[in-house]
């Protein structure tokens, strides 16, 4: 009998996994006996988070793409399921665009600055979705899990309505591709973070405002990303998980 949370015989493909949380995913989920395609902006630093995976003795390896440009997500979701044989498991990591979270007051921003979000975390999602979803259907099998953000339920004066907003649409869009899927044996869910120890000054934040007084970590992350994502999570789906040491309880 496999132990609990056993990913054996499962791929995976997680974006925005070159670094950060995104890796941690990566690293757990092949610690739980998956094969894993690392996908990142860069080809370089895909290829150097599968390379430190591999020396790790994880069957990994890294793909680049672009995923806000369907093309490149259609082609890098082709190339996995060459390499491996199918995505079972879809993590949508990548939040952040390349320029990085651009903080500012909402009323002063421009539009271009909205879309970015926008393409990353909501349309590349739709993408994403309709890449995979047919061939986890066909096996009956799936798992499509998006990290999301507190940000979408909760207002914080940090300059992120653009990002909060589209995380909000994941949200939503999460909710809805579950209950098209749930009876074919895919579950879809989310995992909504809190305050995470990627960014300075988050620790002395997360030690005041978190009933855990510490922030996340790639490894918090990881751990409940293989929970939804093995078959003892089979009855979840639809749900966003808070993942924020209890900053939030409601």
């Amino acid at each position: 009998m496999e132990p609990l949370f056993s990913l054996r015989g499962k791929n995976a493909l997680v974006t925005g996994a070159g670094r950060g949380m995104g890796l941690g995913v990566a690293r757990a989920l092949a610690r739980q006996g998956a094969r894993v395609a690392i996908n990142d902006f860069y080809q370089d630093r895909a290829d150097a988070a599968a390379e430190q995976l591999r020396s790790e003795g994880f069957d990994v390896i890294g793909v680049a793409a672009d995923i806000t440009d369907p093309a490149q997500l259609k082609q890098m979701v082709t190339a996995v399921n060459q390499a491996f044989g199918s995505v079972d498991i879809f993590v949508a990591n990548a939040g952040v665009p390349t320029g990085g979270m651009g903080y500012g007051k909402f009323l002063e921003s421009d539009p271009a600055q909205w879309q970015q979000f926008l393409d990353l975390n909501l349309n590349a999602l739709l993408h994403a979705a309709q890449a995979v979803m047919p061939g986890m259907l066909e096996r009956a099998w799936g798992r499509f899990i998006c990290i999301t953000s507190e940000s979408w339920r909760a207002g914080v004066p940090m300059g992120i309505a653009a990002y909060a907003a589209s995380k909000a649409g994941a949200v939503g869009f999460i909710r809805q591709l579950a209950a098209e899927t749930g009876r074919q044996g895919v579950t879809v869910n989310g995992l909504s973070l809190g305050t995470m120890n990627n960014w300075e000054g988050s620790e002395k934040i997360a030690a005041k405002s978190c009933m855990v007084p510490r922030a996340g970590s790639p490894e918090d992350v990881g751990a409940g990303v293989a929970y939804l994502a093995s078959t003892e999570a089979s009855w979840v789906t639809g749900q966003i998980y808070p993942l924020n040491g209890g900053s939030l309880t409601a």
